[in-house]
């Protein structure tokens, strides 16, 4: 089972996307289901992980249609306003949906980086501990003490560190964020997404800068907690899905073959339970 961890979709017609204008070029247009399948069948790819990327509920119940209508699509990590007890409830009622696996807050977008640590955020994080779903964390190097302890506050959260936690490596950034990584793989159960880098380093950045970068991630996460993710469309701001496929099948190359399956799927199969959801197509 080969997956890619983290994808995108979006319709713009639907007004979901405050973020999304046309100064992003790149990005400035549809993306549905369609639009991937090729670059799935080239890159030999089973299934998806579809991921929110706007903070409207309205978004989540779309992507669990498109879910449903493609088996392709493993399931989605939706949003919710998990600070509100409206939002509480809507997470709880997602949560019988087989597709939805768990929710990604915008921590990024958040200007208060203490927010993930507000107490109005428990009766979520409970509602995620009861019934077995994930919390994608989407940080930034400066969001990496507190998430450290949000999760010893909760040990038996299942979180992901979306894009390694987007290390600025186009600024040669590295110390720092690479003691923080090594501190939360050691002290707790994250896993973490193998994606986003290359967004993160610029176009046109070469292997030679990235590979710290992913040499890092694997010797803090191993191969049993690391997951790829292509983060397409998002990708093409800097590339495009068979260059960031290829660049991680060469990374992981000299591995075992056990622990190159694991990267390609099986990490996010387990971490996402989807022995749980739905068969693969």
């Amino acid at each position: 089972m080969r997956i890619d961890s983290h994808q995108h979709f979006w319709l713009l017609s639907r007004g979901d996307y405050d973020w999304l204008g046309p100064s992003f070029e790149a990005l400035y247009r549809d993306f549905l289901p369609d639009d991937i399948r090729g670059h799935l069948q080239a890159g030999d790819i089973d299934q998806t992980i579809l991921v929110q990327a706007t903070d409207k509920l309205a978004e989540t119940q779309y992507l669990l249609s498109l879910a449903d209508e493609n088996a392709f699509i493993a399931g989605v990590v939706g949003w919710v306003a998990m600070d509100t007890p409206a939002g509480q409830a809507d997470l709880q009622k997602l949560s019988q949906q087989p597709r939805f696996l768990g929710v990604r807050p915008m921590l990024q977008d958040i200007n208060d980086r203490n927010w993930m640590l507000k107490s109005e955020l428990d009766p979520a994080f409970q509602i995620l501990l009861r019934e077995n779903l994930s919390f994608d964390a989407l940080v930034k190097p400066e969001h990496l003490d507190n998430l450290h302890t949000l999760m010893l506050r909760y040990p038996s959260l299942n979180v992901v560190i979306d894009h390694g936690a987007k290390p600025d490596i186009a600024s040669g950034e590295f110390d720092l964020w690479a003691d923080n990584i090594s501190r939360i793989a050691k002290d707790t159960n994250a896993y973490c997404k193998l994606s986003g880098l290359l967004t993160e380093a610029g176009h046109c950045a070469s292997d030679t800068e990235i590979q710290p970068y992913m040499q890092h991630l694997l010797a803090c996460f191993g191969p049993r907690r690391l997951m790829w993710g292509s983060d397409w469309p998002v990708l093409n701001l800097a590339s495009d899905y068979a260059h960031w496929h290829s660049m991680v099948q060469t990374f992981i190359a000299p591995l075992p073959a056990d622990d190159q399956a694991a990267i390609m799927g099986t990490s996010a199969q387990h971490f996402y339970r989807l022995h749980k959801h739905h068969s693969t197509i």
